[in-house]
């Protein structure tokens, strides 16, 4: 019998750690992937996680794992489809290693994905934004601080892991202000600031005076905001700004929705897409194509370019309700 325990931890040690020098983030997303996993296999088959045989892991229980994220979790396809992606990642690792299994690596492996609906992207207008900055109380060094975050985040395009990982250290004010961070993918990318956004980051970090290791955005202990927190802050100023926007009520906003908005905002001001991949740290330009199936005002000036012949070019405009309401009778 094949013990699984000492094969995993090799994984995780040897593998993502050493070899492939894999992020904090990646192997945290793994090492849950595989938390859950033990927790069902030890749930079915009545045997303690360290006591599992790497057998025990066959593409049946597999397969009734992922279902499980689907329907006890309620965990959508993506996330499904992630979950597996870290099992496959395993089972290729053990190919080459356990020969003698290599049926069983080969039937988990085949497993496939799970294709899912892709949907528009979800932003906030200007007026959906400004509502909510207008939300955090500026008499507080904890309103000052949310109100910079949010602005930081509307402005830039930072992913939440990126913002809470800044240090003053990466924070660079001159005639060019900019900030310094590590990306998905251990990629280093220099943001730039407005003048008025590195105005207002002059100011909090000289009431602060921290020193270059800090964090930019603390918590209340000191020590660097969590995603969560930052997640947390965001819905709370969002549902008081619901007070003065009511489209706010029917939109889900996370810290990632502030990222697609700046991404829209761009794009709406005309900027290419290559500038904007660069921007935001994308991979590839093609990542940015799914805000312009989220951006309508660039849909709509391209149809007001257009007309059927004969007719005069613009998009159809409902008339007058009186003078409709006559002509009906």
């Amino acid at each position: 019998m094949t013990a699984l325990a000492p094969l995993l931890q090799a994984f995780f040690t040897d593998r993502l750690r050493r070899q492939r020098a894999a992020s904090p983030n990646t192997v945290a997303a793994y090492r849950d992937a595989f938390r859950l996993l033990l927790h069902f296999a030890q749930g079915r088959l009545r045997t303690a996680a360290s006591d599992l045989a790497l057998t025990d892991l066959n593409a049946p229980l597999i397969g009734a794992f992922l279902d499980s994220l689907e329907t006890q979790r309620h965990n959508g396809a993506r996330t499904r489809n992630a979950r597996l992606a870290a099992l496959r990642s395993f089972f290729r690792f053990l190919a080459p290693r356990e020969p003698a299994h290599a049926a069983l690596i080969q039937r988990v492996l085949a497993i496939p994905q799970k294709r899912c609906d892709r949907r528009v992207v979800n932003f906030l207008t200007r007026p959906e934004v400004n509502a909510v900055l207008a939300r955090p109380d500026l008499t507080g060094w904890m309103g000052r601080r949310d109100h910079l975050l949010l602005v930081l985040a509307v402005e830039t395009g930072l992913r939440v892991s990126e913002i809470v990982r800044l240090r003053v250290s990466d924070v660079v004010l001159g005639r060019s202000s900019y900030l310094r961070c590590f990306g998905k993918g251990r990629k280093e990318r220099l943001t730039p600031l407005s003048r008025r956004t590195a105005t207002r980051m002059r100011w909090w970090l000289q009431e602060r005076k921290p020193a270059p290791p800090d964090p930019v955005f603390p918590a209340r202990h000191g020590g660097a905001l969590s995603r969560d927190a930052v997640a947390r802050l965001l819905k709370k100023h969002t549902a008081a700004a619901t007070a003065t926007c009511p489209a706010l009520k029917s939109k889900t906003v996370s810290p990632h929705v502030l990222r697609h908005t700046t991404a829209v905002n761009l794009l709406q001001a005309g900027v290419d897409r290559s500038v904007i991949a660069l921007i935001l740290g994308h991979e590839s330009v093609e990542t940015t194509q799914v805000y312009l199936d989220a951006d309508l005002a660039t849909k709509e000036r391209a149809l007001a370019r257009t007309a059927p012949v004969g007719a005069k070019p613009g998009r159809f405009r409902p008339s007058d309700t009186l003078l409709a309401f006559l002509q009906a009778l």
